[in-house]
C-alpha cells in the first residue's frame, strides 16, 4: 500500500521506515528539511520519495499524494522551546488535515501519549488535543498510546543512562515513585505496523505498554542492574521540580524546557488501560530489562538509527538548517590549516566521519570539554549530545555542540555549524583537496562576530584556538597510522 509518513526524520519515523520497506509498502516521507533525510542504506529504496512540506503552515500541494491509503501522524513538540507549543501543535494537526482531506486516505495512524490521569502535562494535555482534532476529521483514526520508550537513543533512555552511569547516589524529588508502563521501540514499531488498515482498529484508540508497571526510581535500579552498577535512589521533598529540572540540564544531555516538560510529566502517572490489541496483534511484550539490554546491543553494534538529539528544533526552533549552509566571508574572522597528506587519504577521510563524542577531537579534549562546561553554564547545548553513530554522519546530525550542514564523504568534505552560545557565529570545515598532484587536509574555522563583543572573544581566544586548531589537523592525519 502507499503510505503517508509525516515526522520521518524524527526518532520513531526512522525506525519506522525499514519495516514498512521489508513488508513491501511504498512510503512518501514528509520532511521539513529534505537535505536532512538521509542517502544511504534503505532510505535510498525505490520505493521511497521525500516531500518537502512545513504543517507550522498551510500546505495547499497535494497532488504528490492523492493517491494514498495510510497516512502517520507523528508531528509533536515536546523538543521545542517554543512556550505556547500547545497552540503550535494545534494548527499542525488542522493544517495536516485540510493537507490529506483531498486524498483517498483511509486510515491515520496517530501515536500519543497515555492521558488516562484527569490531571494531565502541558504535553499529555497537547497530545489528548491533537486526538481530538484529528478525530473530527471523516478519516478513520487508529491512536496508540505510548508511555516511556525505551529505545537507543530515545530521550527517556538517554537521560536515565545518564544519570545512573555518572552518579552512585542519585538525588530525586518524590515524583519519583510515581507509576509508569515502560515499552520497548520494537514493540511501538510492532504495533505501528500491525495496526495498518486493520478494520478492528479504525476509530478507535489504544493504550500500548510493556510488561512491568515500574516506579520511575524502579527503572532507575533496574537499568542499573542490567549495567551491573551499585545504585541508590534518594527522594525528598526538598528536591524540588525546579531543582531536578536544573539537574537535569547539568548532568544530562537535555535542554532546559525538554527537562522542564518531563519533569512535570513525572508527576502524571501512565499506566495503560487493558485492550486486546496486544492479543489480536499478536505481540509479546518485553520486559523493562530486556528493552534496555536490547537497546544496548544497538549501541554495541554501532547500529543507532535515530537519537532524539538529532532533532533540529532542539537548537533551531524554526530556523531552517540551510540558512546557514553558504560561509560568509564579508567581517568573519578565520583560521586556516593546510597540511599536506602523506599517508592513506581514505584513513584520514575515517578520522574525519569519525571526529567528536567518543572519539573526541584528537587533541586538547579537556579543553573541549571546559568549552562544552562554559556552555552549560549559559544555557548553552554543551558538549555531552557527542553524536549518534560512531562513524556514520548524515546532514543534520548533532556532533557535540556542533549541527552538521554538509557531511559529503564522495568529495570529502564535512561542514560543521556551531550551536554553543557565542557572541557571534561559527563554521568548522573539513576537506580533502588536491594540488599538483598532492593531497592536502584544509581545515578552515570562521567565525562571524556580532559587534565589539565578538570580536574580543575571537582575539582573547587566540592563543588557545591556535594551538586547538592546529593540534587538530596535525592529529587527524596522523591519527590510525
Amino acid at each position: 500500500m502507499r503510505i503517508l509518513l509525516t515526522g520521518a526524520n524524527g526518532y520513531i519515523g526512522k525506525r519506522l521506515i525499514p519495516p514498512l520497506i521489508e513488508d513491501g509498502h511504498e512510503i512518501i516521507c514528509c520532511v521539513r528539511d529534505k537535505h536532512r533525510f538521509p542517502e544511504e542504506g534503505i532510505y535510498k529504496h525505490p520505493n521511497i520519495s521525500i516531500l518537502e512540506t512545513d504543517f507550522t503552515k498551510s500546505v495547499s500541494d497535494t497532488d504528490t499524494i492523492k493517491e494514498i491509503d495510510v497516512a502517520y501522524y507523528f508531528i509533536h513538540s515536546l523538543n521545542t522551546n517554543i512556550k505556547d507549543f500547545e497552540k503550535l501543535e494545534e494548527i499542525c494537526a488542522n493544517n495536516f488535515i485540510e493537507f490529506i482531506k483531498p486524498t483517498s486516505v483511509k486510515q491515520i495512524i496517530y501515536l500519543s501519549g497515555i492521558t488516562n490521569e484527569k490531571k494531565l502535562s502541558k504535553h499529555l494535555s497537547s497530545r489528548k488535543n491533537v486526538e481530538k482534532i484529528l478525530s473530527k476529521s471523516n478519516i478513520p483514526l487508529t491512536s496508540l498510546k505510548a508511555g516511556i520508550i525505551v529505545g537507543s537513543g530515545s530521550a527517556s533512555f538517554e537521560i536515565i543512562r545518564d544519570i545512573v552511569e555518572k552518579l552512585p547516589i542519585i538525588p530525586a524529588p518524590v515524583s519519583i515513585n510515581t507509576r509508569c508502563q515502560p515499552i520497548a521501540i520494537r514493540n511501538v514499531l510492532e504495533y505501528l505496523t500491525g495496526v495498518l488498515l486493520n478494520k478492528d482498529t479504525l476509530n478507535k484508540s489504544f493504550d500500548i505498554g510493556g510488561q512491568d508497571i515500574l516506579t520511575y526510581k524502579e527503572m532507575l535500579l533496574q537499568f542499573a542492574e542490567v549495567r551491573k552498577l551499585r545504585r541508590f535512589v534518594l527522594s525528598s521533598p526538598i528536591i524540588t521540580p525546579r531543582i531536578m529540572r536544573y539537574f537535569l540540564y547539568f548532568l544530562t544531555s537535555t535542554p532546559y524546557w525538554i527537562s522542564s516538560n518531563l519533569v512535570e510529566s513525572m508527576k502524571v502517572e501512565v499506566v495503560a488501560k487493558k485492550n486486546n490489541l496486544k492479543k489480536m496483534l499478536g505481540i509479546e511484550p518485553f520486559t523493562y530489562k530486556e528493552a534496555v539490554e536490547l537497546a544496548f546491543q544497538k549501541i554495541e553494534q554501532n547500529n543507532v538509527v535515530s537519537s532524539w538529539k538529532d532533532a533540529v528544533i532542539i537548537s533551531y526552533g524554526n530556523k531552517d538548517l540551510l540558512d546557514n549552509i553558504n560561509i560568509p566571508s564579508d567581517g568573519c574572522l578565520c583560521d586556516i590549516r593546510l597540511k599536506p597528506i602523506k599517508t592513506d587519504i581514505n584513513q584520514v577521510l575515517k578520522n574525519i566521519w569519525s571526529i567528536g563524542g567518543e572519539r573526541g577531537w584528537y587533541y586538547g579534549n579537556w579543553l573541549w570539554e571546559i568549552r562544552g562546561f562554559i556552555d552549560k553554564l549559559v544555557g548553552g547545548v554543551g558538549l555531552r549530545r557527542g553524536r549518534t553513530n560512531a562513524n556514520a554522519i548524515n546532514t543534520g546530525d548533532t556532533l557535540d555542540f556542533w549541527r552538521v550542514l554538509v557531511a559529503d564523504k564522495q568529495n570529502k568534505r564535512l561542514l560543521l555549524y556551531a550551536e554553543m552560545k557565542l557572541p557571534g557565529e561559527a563554521w568548522l570545515e573539513f576537506k580533502i583537496i588536491k594540488k599538483e598532484q598532492e593531497y592536502f587536509l584544509q581545515q578552515t574555522a570562521t567565525f562571524r562576530p556580532k559587534g565589539l563583543p565578538g570580536r574580543l572573544y575571537w582575539y582573547g581566544l587566540l592563543p588557545i584556538h591556535s594551538i586547538m586548531f592546529n593540534g587538530l589537523a596535525k592529529n587527524i592525519i596522523r591519527y590510525g597510522i
